[in-house]
């Protein structure tokens, strides 16, 4: 890592850290990457399950969870208070475009009001400095030209998912103007990051969790929508970002609040057919099949790209890696939890922070 790279994080040792969603798949990773920075870390989700990327790395035992809802205000709140932290990072939500689609009331419950609440809680817990707000490349309104989204661009969202998080950004958005604007005030920003991949997730209807349960069951991987493009990119690519973006909310306040894109090299963009082939050809073994066929299934936007200028230019963040690498050390890190007791995935997954911090620039 470059000096200024580690000069950035070194803000967080020593630091109360508070992660909503800490039990989820980028949850998880953020709260072993703070750890390693020496962090103390307050976690707030829904109860974990068993043998999941947070269980099977033994977070429990190494950050303070809490149960909860980020629906339940009350709760939230009462947890900050207590955790003090000085910086805050939201991840909690429902992440899942055909779970929208099923569930389309609770998506915007969960995304928009779970917002809301974790915004009122920093506005109500005095240390917090700063918090970021994790969205999603999918709150712009998406022509399907194969253009990468600005920041500036306008947010919209054909689908039930799309449209909550571009709605939470806009929450964002008015309490930033409303209530974080004076100097004394907590600096507030919202990310958003591309398609991400990378050992742990097992969320349904996503292209890598879908491999692998394929693979360990030893079932052809059926794709869903095999010429639909994304901007995949390894879990710690955005969680860098992230870290740096909370570490300068901390260190420059409002100067840094607004939307931050995330997102891969536009070189590295890849369809799902030819992501679930990488995967395969690095898993040694495996069929690929798709349904070529039209039907009935709900809509899911087809080209999605950041561009991530504003990022490179202010905080030095850039992608370091590229498409192969990444699905490589994706399928090298699933391949850990098969049959590693938690404290030697723990130490992988340390292991791993490290050297992907050698490669920062």
């Amino acid at each position: 890592m470059s000096v200024a790279g580690r000069a950035k994080l070194d803000h967080y040792r020593g630091k109360n850290v508070f992660v909503t969603g800490d039990t989820g798949f980028k949850g998880s990773w953020l709260c072993l990457w703070l750890l390693s920075l020496g962090a103390k870390v307050t976690g707030y989700a829904l109860p974990f399950a068993k043998n999941e990327h947070f269980d099977a790395c033994g977070l429990s035992r190494r950050i303070r969870h809490i149960d909860g809802d980020v629906r339940d205000a009350e709760r939230l709140e009462r947890a900050m208070r207590k955790a003090r932290p000085e910086i805050a990072f939201h991840l909690a939500a429902q992440p899942l475009v055909l779970e929208s689609y099923k569930e389309p009331a609770e998506t915007f419950d969960v995304n928009v009001v779970g917002t809301v609440s974790f915004l009122d809680a920093v506005r109500s817990c005095g240390p917090v400095r700063a918090a970021v707000v994790v969205t999603t490349d999918k709150v712009y309104q998406n022509p399907e030209d194969g253009a990468a989204f600005a920041e500036t661009d306008p947010l919209g969202g054909a689908d039930p998912y799309s449209a909550s998080k571009a709605a939470a950004e806009i929450v964002v958005q008015s309490y930033t103007k409303s209530f974080f604007t004076d100097r004394n005030s907590s600096a507030v920003a919202s990310a958003r990051a591309g398609n991400v991949i990378g050992g742990g997730d097992f969320a349904q209807h996503r292209i890598v969790p879908d491999c692998v349960r394929a693979l360990w069951a030893g079932r052809p991987i059926v794709v869903r929508n095999p010429g639909s493009v994304r901007p995949w990119q390894h879990v710690l690519e955005p969680l860098f970002g992230y870290l740096l973006l909370g570490a300068s909310l901390l260190t420059k306040g409002n100067e840094c609040s607004g939307a931050w894109n995330f997102g891969s090299s536009p070189a590295h963009a890849r369809t799902v057919l030819e992501l679930a082939h990488e995967f395969v050809a690095e898993w040694g073994f495996g069929t690929v099949t798709y349904n070529s066929s039209k039907n009935s299934a709900p809509h899911e936007a087809r080209y999605l790209r950041l561009n991530s200028a504003k990022a490179a230019r202010r905080l030095g963040w850039r992608p370091v890696l590229g498409f192969n690498e990444s699905v490589r050390n994706t399928v090298d890190e699933y391949r850990a939890m098969e049959s590693a007791p938690k404290d030697a995935l723990y130490k992988d997954r340390m292991r791993r922070i490290r050297e992907f911090e050698t490669r920062i620039a």
